[in-house]
């Protein structure tokens, strides 16, 4: 116990430090194999919080049960007023915390967990709001070990940190003027969220209006009176000649690249000869019924219509250096290339297979449920190739615009579509390049689609500007929430009360009770 802070500085007056292990019961969790867990509850068995369940609020949805007999002491249960904290967890989110408001199921923690249980002389409230201060979310990273994804804080080490406790009167005073103050604080955060969810959906809203023909139907209603429209039966025809003109342009490619290969001793892989592009069968009538109507001059294809086939990528092992980057499932961000957490390779026979060509789209082919299937554009900005996850379209450029297929890739129809054909695993979901050239594509004209490309990027630059400064607006909402904790923690939030009792007899009845407790 001492009466002034980490750095020197003197507290308030009645104020005090003292360590966790000085005036809170630190309780541990339970640990069982994980073929004890259950997902549906029956009698005889008890909740098990895991890290994902801490929030600011225990999140009861997705609960884990298991045997009551896991259990080693009965303090492992959970009680109303306890409060949570992740002890195991990525270094942003550890120290996390929760404060038990409710308890829907008897209930204990997983290992990942500690329960910090608060002596009745103490406001919990009060410790709920100091622990999810920056201050202490510091003084734990700084007392965490890391490993590679993952950084944990011991009990002794959680115990060891210390709190700012004035007396308890005006513990009462602080969360008070805390609830306060975060109540409007909240209103507005609520708001912005609110903004922000909205401009999602209509997000959304512009690409389904694109791919229906809505956004352009003035533009479309112009060509037809300059008798300038193409009809949906000439487009299917000139898809048809682009794609076989695309494929003997390869193969004079490729016969060109082998001249050069045997000019050079042979040296290396041997080029390799283009596939001749599947046949793809159209759209069933069952299949078009689903789909939406389209304007005229529209049509529905698929995508394999539009390609000289689809490409994955190396499945060779990346390295921290080298020569050309390798682009994986996690760089592909929001339809665009996140030149963030890269690897490399110096192989040229992947390099020469595999180097993107500008505009190229790729397909994340294997993720999570809920981002299989997202997309990006390679534009140029870097020598890169592409990973085994990721598929290259390889879109016939004379009839397909690149952003347009990017974008129709990321609709409401698309992603609905990869919903149906995905193959959901153990953790990860998988579309296979057989399923993503069978694909409905609305399609049209190449000259209507640069209109509509136009049209999407004009709405959804809007959609950016205000996006930014929703975030920026949470961000200081966020800085300011600290600022008021920040004060509280200070002392300077509620006028001191000096007939307060001093918080260093508070702390004598604590560790009574905390004996008591134990």
């Amino acid at each position: 116990m001492v009466n002034y802070n980490g750095q020197g500085k003197e507290l308030q007056k009645g104020w005090i430090e003292a360590s966790i292990e000085d005036c809170l019961v630190s309780i541990r969790g339970i640990s069982f194999p994980k073929d004890a867990k259950q997902l549906i509850y029956s009698d005889g068995l008890i909740a098990c919080l895991r890290t994902s369940n801490i929030q600011k609020k225990i999140d009861w949805d997705d609960l884990w049960f298991v045997e009551k007999s896991y259990l080693k002491r009965e303090e492992q249960i959970i009680q109303k007023g306890d409060i949570l904290i992740s002890i195991s967890n990525s270094l942003h989110l550890l120290g996390k915390v929760a404060i038990v408001e409710k308890i829907p199921y008897i209930s204990t923690l997983g290992t990942f967990i500690a329960n910090l249980r608060v002596p009745k002389s103490l406001d919990n409230k009060y410790i709920f709001y100091y622990l999810t201060s920056r201050n202490f979310r510091d003084k734990v990273r700084e007392s965490a070990s890391t490993t590679t994804n993952i950084s944990n804080i011991s009990i002794s080490k959680l115990e060891k940190i210390y709190l700012k406790l004035p007396p308890l009167p005006e513990q009462h005073r602080i969360v008070a003027k805390i609830e306060e103050l975060f109540s409007e604080l909240d209103a507005g955060i609520e708001n912005l969220k609110t903004a922000q969810a909205q401009l999602k959906i209509y997000r959304q809203s512009v690409l389904k209006w694109a791919f229906e023909g809505k956004l352009t139907a003035k533009w479309r209603e112009e060509k037809k009176r300059k008798g300038e429209l193409k009809s949906a039966d000439e487009l299917l025809v000139q898809i048809k000649v682009e794609r076989e003109k695309r494929y003997k342009d390869q193969l004079k490619e490729w016969e060109e690249a082998v001249k050069v290969w045997e000019a050079g001793d042979k040296s290396g892989k041997k080029p390799t000869k283009p596939q001749k592009p599947k046949e793809v069968e159209p759209l069933s009538k069952s299949e078009l019924a689903e789909l939406p109507e389209l304007p005229e001059g529209w049509c529905w294809v698929k995508i394999g219509n539009l390609t000289t086939g689809v490409e994955y990528g190396t499945s060779a092992k990346s390295d921290k250096e080298g020569k050309v980057i390798v682009l994986r499932m996690g760089n592909i961000q929001n339809g665009i290339i996140d030149w963030s957490s890269l690897v490399y390779t110096s192989d040229d026979d992947e390099i020469n297979q595999y180097l993107l060509n500008k505009d190229d789209v790729l397909f994340n082919r294997t993720n999570s449920a809920e981002l299989v299937g997202k997309t990006a554009i390679y534009q140029g900005e870097r020598p890169a190739i592409f990973a085994g996850y990721l598929i290259r379209v390889n879109q016939v450029r004379e009839s397909t615009n690149s952003k347009y297929l990017n974008y129709f890739l990321n609709s409401p129809i698309a992603m609905n579509h990869a919903n149906k054909v995905k193959t959901d695993g153990v953790n990860q979901s998988n579309i296979n390049g057989e399923k993503l050239i069978n694909y409905p594509f609305s399609y049209t004209s190449l000259e209507e689609q640069h209109q509509i490309v136009q049209e999407i990027e004009t709405r959804l630059s809007i959609c950016d500007s205000l996006e930014a400064t929703i975030t920026e607006n949470l961000q200081r909402a966020e800085a300011l929430r600290q600022s008021i904790l920040k004060q509280a923690f200070a002392g300077k939030l509620v006028p001191q009360d000096p007939n307060d009792e001093p918080a260093e007899k508070l702390l004598e009845r604590i560790k009574k009770e905390k004996s008591h407790l134990k």
